[in-house]
Order: C-alpha cells, then structure tokens, then sequence
C-alpha cells in the first residue's frame, strides 16, 4: 500500500537548511570578491552565481519535500546507471581543473557527476538493504550485490582524480551496510583490501604523500611539503584572526588571495575570522540539529527504505562537515570537501537541496510533526492499534491454540477499521 502523507516537514530542518543557504550568500560574497576582482574585474560574479543556485536549490528542496520518497525506490537502480555512465562520461569528455577531470559543460553550469552519483548510490543501497533483509547477512546474495556497486562507483570517481569524494562514498557505503546488517566480517577483509588499494594510490601521487607528510610535521623546510603546508596555514591564521567575536562581515584578510579556495572548501576558516568563534559555533549548531532531528525521522521512519535513505542521508551531511571543519582546523589532511549549504557551487547546492527535500518528505510521513486535524484517508484499508487487555481475556481468545500468556500481559491486535458507508 502506498504511503500517505500524514502530518507537516519537519520545521526545524526545513529553518536551518534555509538559514544556512541565505547566510552562505553574504559568506560567499566576502570570500570571493577578491579573487573575483582579480580575475574579472567585478567583485560580482560568484556571489550571483552563487546566490542564483541558492534560489533554485530552495526551490529543488520544496520540490522534493511534496514527492512521496516510496516513488524513488524502483528508479534508483536506473538513476545510478545513468551516474555511472556520466562518471564514465567525465573522463574522456569533462573539462579539466587542476589535474583532474570532474565536471561537464552544460552552458549555464559545471555539473559534477560524482555528486549526483554519490546520491544515487545513496538511494540504491537503501533500495537493496530493504529488500535483501533476509539474505542480508549472506556473502553472495546479500553482500557482494551491494558492493559490486561500490566499488564501480568508487573506481570511476578515484580515476578522474577525486581522492577525498571516493573515500567519502567508501565509507557512506559501509556505515550504510553496518546498520542495514551486513556481516561485520564481510566489511572488515573488505575495509583491508581498501586499505592497501588505498595505500597504493597515497604512494602513487607526490602530492598526496607531502599533503599527510606536512599534517604529520614531517617534512623538511622549504621543501615540496612547506608549501603545501601553506593552505592549512593560511585557514589556521584566519580563525586564529577572528578570535571570540570576529572582525565583522566583509572584513576578512585571507581572503585577499591569501587563502586559496577561501569562498570553497575553506569558507568555514572564513567565517571564522568574520564571526570569530561564535560564528563557527552557531554554524555547527545548525548542523546540529538537522542531524538531531533527521535521526528522528529515520527512527520514525514508515518503512525499511525510508530509514536507510534518510540515514544515508544524515551520514553524508555528516561526514562532509566533521571532514571540511577537521581541515580548516588543521585536525585533518587538506583535503577538497566542500561544506554543505556554505561553500560556492553549483552541482553540490543543488543535489544537497533535492537530498534535503527527500528528507523533509519522509519527515512528514514518519509524522514527527502531526497534523491537528488528520484522519485517516478513505483509501486506507486498515489500522492497526495497540489495546491492552488482562490476560484472561488473552488465554480465551487463544484457547483454541493452546496458547498461554503471564498475568498482566499485553497483546498488540490489529484492528481493521470499518469504511463508513
């Protein structure tokens, strides 16, 4: 049976979400304008970039939040597909940045398939989790399917090269397989063979090495390691500028270009220095509770395929801003995650909105906001209800069963509720 709607999104999502996005218009703007200037002459051109996408991602999430989330379930196979097809796509067609080929020219916009397919992903692993319950735990039937996908996922978006987005999805994908009750044996030889794969690709770059040699202090002074030391230094100085209360919107020193990718994935130093300490706490506070409220409503959840998409959802977000926030803070390797809701761009703006808007409408069928007036539809055909009854009553109606219960135990019996004429 079809899930009906049954009470409102969950408003304090829905608030933080939009507070972020409106906020990260002002970030954006001081952040870049800098380097806007130097490159365009203008000091407009990512703020309205970005604040366009802002526009539309609010309305993606709207959108979504009206869509009942059981729709998606026999689509996220063909979504995915067609992820991986741009995945493959992207490395002999996409435009390059950087060394690396990630994202294909739509005109108006730069879209990055890997995030798209990390969502379809997403989507597909809870598909099968829920499906698969009863052979779940099973190496051939339960957990090889899933990881097949995995990994050609995660072997597509490592070859463009995107380190940090393949380690994101790897471990998405497994927090994922954890809860949906995959054997932990079958995760751990696994998690290993990951490992040495991912040991091999650390040793097959330079800059990777000098990038986890320059965390650790370990390499030598004014080598290849200093200057790459140089990112996480100019972030630390930005904060460490900002203090208790900062030094006011618009008045950031780094972002004079010296501190690269200050409107991306460094913008929380940023607003570190705008809004000092304060501000960063009121950013994660936000955070906060979107990931508080969303396990709500995966525990409220209405079926199997709600609760593990709105966990893969909640786990992303999650591990996006732990990750992007241990970088700025030096706590991690410099790595390119961006900060959901805050950085500058385009395809992540708009796909982590849709994500939200998935979210919010599971929210209102999980019904952790009810509706003062709902009753139930005239195409529900049954109502179950929990009722107590002594257990005399219960040794009766199971008499013909030979069934006996404790004193005072309670029995759950469905009722079916009767159509009115």
């Amino acid at each position: 049976m079809e899930e009906k709607r049954k009470g409102h999104i969950d408003w304090f999502i829905l608030i933080a979400v939009i507070a972020l996005m409106l906020f990260s218009i002002s970030f954006v703007q001081s952040a870049s304008s800098p380097f806007a200037v130097s490159k365009s002459g203008t000091s407009e051109k990512f703020f309205l970039r970005h604040a366009v996408m802002v526009i539309a991602g609010i309305g993606l999430m709207i959108f979504f939040s009206q869509i009942d989330y059981n729709k998606y379930k026999k689509f996220t196979k063909y979504a995915l597909i067609v992820s991986i097809g741009l995945l493959g796509f992207v490395l002999f067609f996409g435009i390059g940045a950087k060394g690396a080929s990630r994202w294909i020219s739509l005109g108006f916009i730069q879209f990055q398939p890997s995030e798209l397919a990390k969502f379809a992903l997403i989507g597909h692993i809870a598909c099968l989790l829920s499906t698969k319950n009863n052979v779940i735990k099973t190496l051939e039937f339960g957990f090889i399917p899933i990881m097949i996908w995995v990994g050609l996922v995660c072997a597509l978006v490592a070859a463009q090269p995107n380190y940090s987005t393949t380690i994101a999805i790897a471990a998405i994908s497994f927090i994922m397989m954890f809860i949906g009750g995959v054997r932990l044996k079958h995760l751990i030889v696994t998690g290993i063979i990951g490992l040495i794969g991912g040991g091999v690709m650390f040793l097959s770059a330079s800059y990777r090495y000098n990038r986890v040699m320059a965390y650790l202090g370990m390499g030598s002074s004014g080598g290849a390691t200093e200057s790459v030391s140089y990112q996480s230094n100019q972030a630390l100085l930005a904060i460490g500028n900002g203090g208790m209360f900062g030094l006011g919107p618009g008045q950031s020193r780094q972002s004079h270009l010296f501190l690269p990718e200050s409107y991306g994935d460094f913008i929380f130093s940023v607003i570190g220095e705008e809004y000092g300490f304060i501000g960063l706490t009121l950013i994660l506070i936000a955070f906060m509770i979107i990931i508080w409220r969303g396990f709500i409503i995966a525990k409220k959840a209405p079926n199997a395929f709600g609760y593990y998409l709105a966990s893969g959802i909640l786990i992303t977000f999650s591990i996006y801003v732990l990750v992007n926030a241990g970088v700025n803070t030096s706590l991690l390797p410099t790595t390119g995650v961006p900060f959901p809701f805050l950085s500058y761009g385009g395809t992540a703006t708009l796909i982590y909105s849709s994500a939200i808007g998935i979210l919010l409408n599971i929210s209102a069928q999980a019904n952790v906001f009810p509706r003062k007036n709902f009753s139930p539809s005239e195409d529900s055909q049954q109502e179950f209800e929990f009722q107590l009854r002594p257990s005399k009553e219960i040794v009766e109606m199971n008499e013909q069963n030979k069934l006996t219960t404790q004193a005072n135990s309670i029995e759950f019996i469905p009722k079916v509720a009767k159509k009115e004429d």
